[in-house]
This record gives C-alpha cells, sequence and structure tokens, in this order.
C-alpha cells in the first residue's frame, strides 16, 4: 500500500478498519483480491513479479499491510521483497507484537518499510530498518511512504475524513471508497521533500494517483467486525482512475483473540 488509515476500538461495530490505496506501475502484473491456491488460508492480492502482496488477511481474522519507505538511500536492490512480510506474518502463529519484535531484529535486511500487523486483538507496528516496533493503542492512524502519522498533506486530510466518517453512525464500505477517491494535489509549500523532481512530489501527494505509467492500481478497505466478521473489499482502477472490478469476500474469523493466545 502507499495509502493507509487504520482505526483501532474507535467505531462500535468494529475492532478494526483499514482504508487505502496500492499506488505501483500499471505495467507490473498482479493479480486480484483471492485466496491463494498453494496457502488457502490466506485471501489477498498478489504481486506476480516478487509473489508477495501488500495486504491480506487469513481465515484466523489476522490482517496484515505493508507500505514502501521512501526515502534516499532506502532501496537495496539485493534485500528480499517487502511484499513477502504480509504472508509471512499471515502464515505465522505469533502473536502480533511478538513477531513484529523479532522482525524489527532483522529489518535491516530490507529496504524501508512500514508494516502493520492484526492477531484478532492487537494492531502492532514495524518500521525498518530504524523505526523499531509497538503496539498502537486504540485510536486512528496515518499511514503512507513515510514513518506512521508523518503529517504528509494526503495523510492528514483522508485520516481526518475517515475519522469523522467514524464518529457519524453505521460504517459501509462505500462511504470510506469515497473518502479515498481524493485526486486533489497538495500545495507546492505542502509536498514533502523525499529526494524526488517536484514534478513527482506533485504527482504522488494525491491521495489517489491517475498517471498514465504509475498511479493507484487498486483501494481496498478490511473491516473487522466486534462479532469476529471479516469483510475485505477490493476495487481495482485503470490509469485514467476508473473502477474496472471489484471484489468482496466476507467470513467468520476461524477463531477469536491472538494466535497464540
Amino acid at each position: 500500500m502507499c495509502l493507509l488509515v487504520a482505526a483501532v476500538d474507535v467505531h462500535p461495530d468494529y475492532r478494526l478498519v483499514l482504508a487505502g490505496h496500492r499506488d505501483e506501475f500499471h505495467a507490473r502484473p498482479a493479480s486480484a483480491l483471492a485466496w491463494w491456491e498453494e496457502a488457502p488460508g490466506i485471501l489477498a492480492g498478489r504481486d506476480l513479479e516478487a509473489g508477495g502482496t501488500w495486504l491480506g488477511a487469513d481465515r484466523r481474522g489476522r490482517v496484515s499491510v505493508v507500505t514502501n519507505y521512501r526515502a534516499p538511500g532506502s532501496l537495496r536492490p539485493d534485500a528480499p521483497s517487502r511484499g513477502l512480510l504480509v504472508p509471512r506474518f499471515l502464515a505465522s502463529d505469533l502473536p502480533a507484537a511478538e513477531f513484529m519484535a523479532r522482525l524489527a531484529g532483522e529489518a535491516a535486511a530490507y529496504s524501508g518499510f512500514n508494516l502493520l500487523a492484526w492477531d484478532g486483538a492487537t494492531l502492532a507496528y514495524c518500521g525498518g530498518p530504524d523505526a523499531g516496533a509497538r503496539t498502537l493503542p486504540p485510536g486512528v492512524y496515518g499511514l503512507s511512504n513515510a514513518r506512521l502519522d508523518t503529517p504528509w498533506s494526503k495523510v492528514t486530510r483522508v485520516r481526518d475524513r475517515v475519522s469523522r466518517l467514524l464518529e457519524a453512525g453505521p460504517l459501509h464500505a462505500d462511504r470510506l471508497f469515497r473518502i479515498l477517491d481524493d485526486r486533489q494535489v497538495a500545495p507546492d509549500d505542502q509536498l514533502p521533500e523525499t529526494g524526488l523532481d517536484i514534478e513527482l512530489e506533485r504527482l504522488l501527494s494525491a491521495p489517489l494517483i491517475v498517471s498514465e505509467q504509475y498511479g493507484t492500481r487498486c483501494t481496498t478497505v478490511v473491516l473487522v467486525g466486534r462479532d469476529s466478521t471479516v469483510q475485505v473489499v477490493e476495487r481495482r482502477l485503470a490509469p485514467d482512475g476508473s473502477t474496472v472490478g471489484r471484489t468482496r469476500m466476507a467470513f467468520q474469523a476461524a477463531r477469536h483473540g491472538t494466535a497464540g493466545g
């Protein structure tokens, strides 16, 4: 993912709410949200170039999402794919906090990343290689290609709108999709300085990126109910930002609480 809002224990119906975008080159092959054949318990889209994913859930109600960390010198061509961290957590039996603590010890092997992991009871965060791991208390968090809650314009705007929606009553995925369908670029004085030229910084400053070569490929909403129901809805986009496909999966988590509990 490249833009994400995560809400933990702030809505009366849902323990976890995730809503975000995956931005990528349109030519990079990927498959739509589906149950993986070789790992039947994992529900995710798939990057067909490196084999990992940007967001996934499993039958136990575990959820994980990764974003790349954008900074000069953070990319290591010889590093393992950051997209493999998501299925690695989903295949694990470790509670999220323990998984992240262990990951922090080996994070230097990867290019810069942010990983969120939900084990059914706890949301944990790890920012590699230098931000460490921690458990997140109840609240609403924003994440893009910097560290958690770095106040980039698009992060704060979308996070604040989602926060207001969560306070407004019943929640539906389509209302989150409408918030995420925001194509406004940031003013130049609000652009982050990540080592890119200013034209590219402008393009990437919009929550939903529309460009012929690189842009928002899909938008995903995850709703984990207090009754242990899990809904994952994926909306796939064309280079012009139009919707070209939509998949909704819903299931009852096999068991509640941490996988290690």
